[in-house]
């Protein structure tokens, strides 16, 4: 079974899905973290990452990207280094953003998410999972909130991890993530056309967790 949850960032799609898989028995698949992974690995590599040659040069056939579950949790791994710390330091975020726009990343990730797709029940969530990924899924869900609302959530974990970074640029940032997510040219965030919009502005992670829940239960029983 595939599940495509896509959404903006700050929505809370990694830890639902991650949770979600779990409870469900599926296989998590994170793809933002395959975009983080290639945007550290350029910037390492002091490629401009918003130069599509440079970036070809730079990790065709040098950039081998894996994603491997160990003790229930994903890792990633480039070019077998588990970076799955490193690339959640907030500035990969938008090295993220911008490869994520080059039409050559995007065929470079698409072939390894749709393998892992073919091979398992998955839970994958991205930008582009109901649009493009996986345009057949068996469930699409777009989770979205108030941007003030997802800016407040990622500002709160980013405290607990012990940053020194305030509200108003937790925002800032956010809000150009999600311009530029919406107007790249390639493969934009939107919701797809048969997928269910959730909203969960107001909502606990628990009450989320719940509805997402019970739209991919009710879908495998319809299935059944």
């Amino acid at each position: 079974m595939q599940v495509a949850i896509d959404g903006p960032g700050g929505s809370g799609k990694s830890t639902l899905s991650r949770n979600l898989a779990k409870r469900l028995g599926f296989v998590y698949v994170d793809t933002g973290a395959l975009y983080r992974a290639v945007g550290l690995f350029c910037s390492e590599k002091g490629v401009g990452v918003n130069d599509e040659e440079e970036v070809r040069k730079t990790i065709e056939g040098k950039l081998k990207l894996s994603i491997k579950l160990i003790d229930g949790e994903q890792r990633v791994f480039s070019n077998g280094e588990d970076v799955s710390e490193k690339i959640r330091r907030d500035e990969v975020s938008m090295w993220a953003s911008d490869v994520s726009k080059l039409p050559f990343v995007r065929e470079f990730l698409l072939k390894l998410q749709r393998d892992m797709a073919e091979t398992n029940s998955v839970i994958m969530d991205g930008r582009d999972i109901g649009t493009v990924i996986l345009p057949n899924a068996d469930v699409k869900i777009f989770l979205t909130a108030a941007d003030t609302e997802r800016a407040k959530r990622r500002h709160e974990e980013l405290i607990e991890k012990g940053a020194q970074i305030s509200y108003s640029e937790v925002l800032e940032e956010l809000r150009k993530r999600d311009h530029n997510d919406t107007h790249r040219e390639i493969a934009p965030l939107k919701q797809a056309k048969d997928a269910v919009l959730i909203d969960s502005t107001g909502l606990s992670f628990e009450q989320t967790a719940q509805k997402l829940y019970e739209t991919i239960v009710a879908a495998r029983n319809e299935a059944i």
